[in-house]
């Protein structure tokens, strides 16, 4: 599990490509990557992955197609900022909200405006997440824990202050650009126990 509050950001130093697959090489030395250990969980761009090797300050992780087809990580190349999160240990705040790291779907930066020092970013969600987002719920977007301002239809917004764009990648956003989403890990359940049952 994650919060949302990103540590740190890393570089990607490496995209192997392992045959329908990749692995990805991270430059993690905004984290403490000796407290990380091979099998441990970290957020990168809000998708959980699995750490298989350390060199250094990078870390690796293989990313699978599944991965690849559901989240914007197959568009990274060798020099891509991301936001990086390791996962909580017992006695961490929590700042943000409980976050999975599973990603729900990709959306589309659709309008970004100045609002006094923060920046308003209006996204478009994919057809069916929607109805999961609320006004002044939670949101997770590429890893970072938001506050959800309003929601019209498919589009919601949410605002970055200076502190967030400085410290994350979402300060880099232009109109067009994908990010990673993962709705409120509580509406996610709440409507699986709306769903009427089967059989």
């Amino acid at each position: 599990m994650f919060t949302g509050i990103i540590l740190a950001t890393g570089r990607v130093t490496s995209v192997a490509h392992t045959g329908g697959d990749l692995e990805l090489g991270i430059d993690a030395a905004g984290l403490d990557v000796a407290r990380i250990a091979i099998g441990d969980s970290v957020s990168v761009q809000g998708v959980c992955l699995t750490v298989t090797r350390k060199e250094n300050t990078c870390i690796y992780a293989d990313v699978s197609r599944e991965t690849l087809a559901k989240t914007t990580l197959g568009g990274v190349a060798a020099g891509s900022r991301v936001n990086l999160e390791p996962s909580l240990r017992a006695g961490d705040a929590l700042g943000g909200h409980m976050v999975s790291g599973h990603v729900d779907a990709v959306a589309k930066l659709s309008k970004a405006d100045q609002d006094a020092r923060s920046r308003r970013l209006e996204f478009e969600l994919p057809e069916g997440l929607a109805r999961f987002v609320a006004p002044k719920g939670s949101i997770c977007i590429d890893g970072v824990s938001l506050t959800v301002n309003n929601v019209n239809g498919r589009r919601f917004d949410v605002n970055i202050i200076p502190h967030t764009q400085a410290v994350t990648t979402l300060g880099a956003l232009r109109v067009g650009d994908e990010v990673n989403i993962e709705i409120d890990v509580v509406a996610r359940y709440l409507a699986r126990l709306m769903t009427k049952p089967e059989g």
